[in-house]
């Protein structure tokens, strides 16, 4: 009898446990299900915290395992697109905004360009006759020379025949002969200051001294000591440093913009903090092949030589700026394959995606030209986020209308 007693009592408490837990189970009032229940706001869906797309008609869990959170009819505009955020979570994106702004931009041109030798002061050597370099005083590309110095000696039997053929009309009457002998030593490429010491001297000289004609340095060196050289041979080129010029690549798109005497500001490592002023001097005709870019030349005097050849430099073009536009921060914009899109702040925690038709782009400027009104805030950051998440509404809401009209 004791042992049926104690059976029972165990199975009433038991029950009593059961209908405990249940009770302790069912909605509290902090719960998003007693929320529902007990406020006057009405719950239109329940959607997962980190998937919109999942809706339910009924409170429960989420394909992760988190709970369904309720979307109440205040917090939900009934235009497409537009999603509303809790003001935690803007704030714990970090979203920022900023106006569309009316007014004039400056179309500038931010691009990368590298020093060059100012190729008017370079002068291109060559021999014009076959012949060996011989006695090669310059040994590297780079090396500094000075107006008269000798850069070579060139042994070549032509010239030596000249000479011989010089010296025999001037031993002879025959001034006609003795004017075309001493025409074809200068046509050969033989200086005057050679002929005369020929005219004085009465020997020829196996091995023709060839002269710096300006100062400057040796910009490329072709040949080397004993080497064969033929007139088609560059045997080196010389350009002066005390001035350079500095060539940027403007992307195909800016290429309107650009016009020779526009001002222009060039920044190299090799001198952090300081900022060169130039004008732009000329624009190439052709853009490169390879590249799609179109080449402008600016020209700067480097008379304390602190720009070499091929230093790498960051050039800003100011071009000409167009009228009234209006226009947003470069950030703002959402490219996309078929349209640009921008997200704006509709206020109270609204947002909505807009397609726009986008202009020129101007440093971190965007002109708008259609979708968006000077004065509206658009976001520039986090608007990724917010963009898809308008996206999937928009598309859910065109998906219930067509339920609706079948």
């Amino acid at each position: 009898m004791k042992k049926q007693l104690m059976l029972v009592a165990v199975l009433l408490l038991a029950i009593v446990l059961a209908f405990l837990g249940g009770r302790a189970s069912s909605p509290t009032a902090n719960s998003p299900a007693a929320e529902s229940v007990g406020s006057s706001r009405e719950v239109l869906y329940w959607v997962a915290p980190m998937d919109p797309s999942f809706r339910r008609d009924a409170p429960g869990k989420s394909p992760m395992g988190m709970d369904l959170v309720p979307m109440y009819a205040d917090q939900v505009d009934g235009r497409p697109g537009v999603v509303a955020i809790d003001p935690t979570m803007i704030n714990n994106l970090g979203v920022r905004t900023a106006l569309a702004e009316r007014g004039s931009l400056s179309r500038l041109i931010d691009t990368v360009g590298y020093v060059s030798y100012d190729e008017d002061t370079m002068h291109h050597i060559h021999t014009r006759v076959d012949g060996w370099i011989e006695k090669l005083v310059t040994n590297a590309s780079g090396d500094p020379v000075a107006k008269g110095q000798l850069l070579f000696e060139l042994y070549s039997p032509t010239l030596v025949s000249a000479q011989e053929e010089y010296l025999a009309a001037m031993r002879s009457s025959n001034s006609v002969l003795r004017n075309a002998s001493r025409d074809r030593l200068v046509a050969l490429g033989v200086s005057s200051t050679e002929i005369r010491r020929l005219e004085k001297d009465r020997s020829v000289r196996q091995r023709i001294p060839t002269y710096a004609m300006t100062d400057g340095v040796v910009a490329n060196l072709g040949v080397r000591h004993g080497m064969f050289v033929t007139p088609s041979t560059e045997v080196m080129s010389i350009a002066k440093l005390d001035s350079v010029w500095v060539l940027a690549e403007v992307f195909e798109r800016q290429a309107a913009w650009v016009k020779p005497g526009q001002q222009a500001m060039v920044n190299l490592d090799y001198l952090p903090g300081e900022t060169l002023r130039g004008t732009v001097d000329y624009v190439y005709p052709e853009l490169d092949p390879k590249t799609r870019t179109l080449t402008v030349r600016l020209r700067f005097d480097n008379k304390e030589l602190a720009l070499r050849p091929n230093m790498f430099a960051r050039v800003s073009i100011q071009g000409e700026g167009v009228g009234e536009v209006v226009h947003v921060p470069r950030e703002a914009l959402i490219r996309g394959g078929s349209e640009n899109r921008v997200v704006v702040d509709l206020g109270n925690g609204r947002f909505q995606s807009k397609a726009v038709t986008i202009g020129i782009e101007s440093g971190d400027r965007v002109e708008i030209r259609e979708g968006l009104l000077a004065g509206e805030r658009v976001v520039t950051s986090a608007q990724f986020l917010i963009d898809s998440e308008s996206n999937i509404d928009s598309a859910l809401s065109r998906f219930d209308d067509l339920e609706a009209g079948q």
